[in-house]
């Protein structure tokens, strides 16, 4: 069969690379949570916002408030609780590490085990007792 001129035959497109893989994030939180304070504020987005709350017209007025944005794991950790910005931007830097040694931790694989023969018979023996009880109580007619 011909095609006419005007329409060509759809060629299949290359098809397109593969992602590249996507790395571990609790690698990523650990050494993120190993890094200096002045290292981990360089990988976070780092936002200054007013505080509110009671702390008179110093603290209502000024940004004061501190929001920081870890980027490469999403985290987000904020401190308003000072008067002081520099003080807000501690306390935040020791809530975000808190949460990156958090995601950090990688729980031991369970292994799994068999109960061994004596357990199964104390169990059994234990069902058995319960099940004699019931009986009695039911047959008591």
């Amino acid at each position: 069969m011909t095609l006419p001129s005007d329409r060509k035959a759809a060629v299949p497109p290359f098809p397109p690379p593969p992602a590249p893989p996507k790395p571990d994030p609790h690698a990523l939180a650990a050494a993120s949570a190993r890094l200096s304070d002045e290292d981990l504020a360089a990988e976070c987005d780092l936002e200054f916002f007013t505080a509110g709350g009671p702390g008179g017209q110093h603290r209502n007025k000024t940004e004061s408030g501190v929001r920081l944005r870890h980027r490469p794991t999403g985290f987000v950790a904020a401190a308003t609780e000072r008067r002081s910005q520099l003080q807000n931007r501690g306390a935040a830097i020791e809530r975000l590490r808190a949460k990156l040694v958090a995601a950090a931790f990688v729980p031991k694989k369970r292994k799994k085990t068999r109960p061994s023969a004596s357990s199964k018979r104390r169990r059994l023996d234990a069902k058995r007792r319960q099940g004699d009880r019931k009986r009695e109580r039911r047959d008591f007619d």
